[in-house]
């Protein structure tokens, strides 16, 4: 929950929120899937639906992010999964194996400087729009790279975590990944190598030879292992988390799913629980979702060209 989750943030982050203009980074549109043109009438119905609406819930999804420059896992031919063989972490092999470990923080280490470097795009910034003027309710994001934070949201939980946070899996304290960053910098002197690509959560792609002698450090406070506060593919998100996000669905009278195909069941329980409660769904990605058939409304189309030109009543 935004309360909670965003306790122990980047000092940066802090000072900072709310000042980020929109942007979509040099080669964002390489992320971004094709899409038809907006059709006028579905978008009158998109505005109609939010106007309609006077305690909004909104989901997003990578779709959202991908005008930042970020890519996503699954969208066609520009996703992770399209361009490459590689796959995501799973949490028991972070958990298992000292060697994971080095490589995802390796990795990490090298690709946090431009994954903490992208800003909130129009679409981000027309969500926390809403909010001011009362149109949202709760905001509900199925990613971990804090740009509803940095467009100065509010009413929002981050589902999955964020990476921007990391968590020691023995006492539990919350610590700045850039402080992080830092000790990464001081243990590991002159360490460089030729980085790949950007991932979707931030690491680079790195030959398992090149982060043979990269150091990690543990937790300051317990010597506990670190990991980046977000819930890897295999773990669950918490049931008190959960629960919230139920208890904040209740609490509304319409849905918007932006930017998410919605095939990670944590996300789409909550389409499950709407179904169940009736109320109703709109849905704006590009492609189809795992929830069409429970939405009235399906728009295929980029959320930062159709978000900023609907204004709700």
């Amino acid at each position: 929950m935004m309360t909670t989750t965003w306790r122990h943030l980047p000092r940066y982050l802090v000072m900072r929120r709310g000042a980020f203009s929109s942007s979509a980074c040099v080669g964002a549109v390489n992320f971004v899937p094709a899409s038809r043109s907006i059709d006028p009438s579905d978008l009158e119905r998109l505005r109609a639906f939010v106007s309609r609406a006077r305690r909004l819930f909104v989901i997003t999804g990578a779709g959202l992010s991908t005008e930042s420059g970020i890519p996503d896992y699954r969208s066609e031919g520009v996703g992770l999964y399209a361009r490459t063989d590689r796959r995501p972490m799973q949490y028991v092999e972070f958990l298992r194996s000292a060697k994971a470990r080095q490589r995802y923080w390796a990795r990490n280490y090298m690709g946090w400087p431009q994954f903490s470097s992208y800003r909130p795009n129009s679409a981000h910034l027309s969500l926390k729009e809403w909010e001011a003027q009362e149109k949202v309710h709760w905001l509900v994001t199925q990613n971990v790279d804090a740009l509803h934070f940095k467009a100065g949201q509010q009413r929002f939980t981050e589902l999955h975590g964020s990476t921007h946070r990391v968590v020691c899996l023995g006492c539990g304290v919350l610590t700045d990944r850039e402080d992080l960053q830092k000790r990464f910098t001081k243990m590991n002197p002159g360490w460089a190598v030729e980085a790949g690509a950007v991932a979707p959560d931030g690491d680079v792609f790195l030959e398992d030879e090149q982060v043979l002698n990269f150091r990690v450090p543990s937790c300051q406070n317990c010597g506990g292992i670190l990991k980046p506060e977000v819930t890897f593919f295999g773990d669950s998100v918490s049931r008190s988390t959960v629960q919230f996000v139920h208890d904040r669905l209740a609490e509304s009278d319409a849905m918007l799913v932006a930017g998410s195909s919605l095939q990670v069941y944590s996300a789409y329980r909550f389409l499950l629980a709407a179904k169940e409660r009736q109320i109703p769904v709109a849905i704006l990605n590009i492609g189809p979702t795992r929830a069409d058939h429970m939405a009235e409304l399906r728009v295929s189309a980029r959320c930062g060209e159709v978000l900023p030109v609907i204004q709700p009543c």
